[in-house]
C-alpha cells in the first residue's frame, strides 16, 4: 500500500472520528444529562450510545495495533462519561496517526473473531475495506441515529462535517 494510500485511509479515520466527536458536543448542548444519554438505545435489542462510541473507536484502533503487530486491545464498551467518550475518541486519533504499513504485511492473512466460535481469515486490504471501515460507519451512524431519536437537533451536515470545507454555493 503506498504512502499516499495510508494517508487516506488515516485521513478517513480521523475525520470520521472527528464527526463522532461534533455529534456528541450536539447531543452535549442539547441535553443536560449526557451520562444518562450514553445510556440510551436506539432499539431494545442494540447496544447504548457509550458503547456505540466504544466500537467505532475499536475498529481504527485494531487495525492500528494490527498494523504495528500489536495484540489488539478493544476498549472496554462501558463508557458511562462524556469524558471517557473523548478521551477514546482522542486516543484513538493518535493511534491512526502513527499508523506506518507497507505492502507486505497488506497481504498478510488476518484471522477476525466475529464471535464466540467464528471466525474468518481475510487479506488485510479486504479486512479493512470489508470489516473496519464498514463497522465504523456503522457505529458512528448508530451513535447519531440514536441521539437524532432522542431529539438532538443533528443532521446529513452533523454527519458529514468532513465535507462541508469543499461545499460550495451557487451565485
Amino acid at each position: 500500500m503506498a504512502n499516499s494510500e495510508i494517508s487516506e485511509i488515516k485521513r478517513l479515520f480521523t475525520s470520521r472520528l472527528d464527526v463522532l466527536d461534533h455529534i456528541l458536543s450536539v447531543g452535549e448542548a442539547h441535553f443536560a444529562d449526557m451520562e444518562a444519554t450514553l445510556q440510551e438505545r436506539l432499539a431494545e435489542d442494540m447496544l447504548p450510545l457509550g458503547t456505540q462510541v466504544a466500537f467505532a473507536c475499536n475498529q481504527p484502533r485494531s487495525f492500528a495495533q494490527w498494523c504495528a503487530g500489536e495484540a489488539v486491545a478493544n476498549l472496554s464498551a462501558e463508557v458511562d462519561s462524556l469524558a471517557m467518550a473523548r478521551a477514546h475518541i482522542a486516543q484513538t486519533k493518535e493511534l491512526v496517526a502513527g499508523i506506518a504499513v507497507d505492502d507486505r504485511k497488506l497481504d498478510e492473512i488476518k484471522r477476525v473473531g466475529l464471535g464466540p466460535g467464528k471466525y474468518c481469515e481475510l487479506p488485510a486490504r479486504q479486512y479493512l475495506n470489508d470489516l473496519v471501515i464498514p463497522n465504523l460507519y456503522f457505529h458512528i451512524t448508530t451513535a447519531y441515529a440514536i441521539l437524532r431519536k432522542l431529539g438532538a437537533p443533528v443532521g446529513k451536515a452533523d454527519f458529514m462535517t468532513y465535507l462541508m470545507p469543499h461545499v460550495m454555493e451557487e451565485a
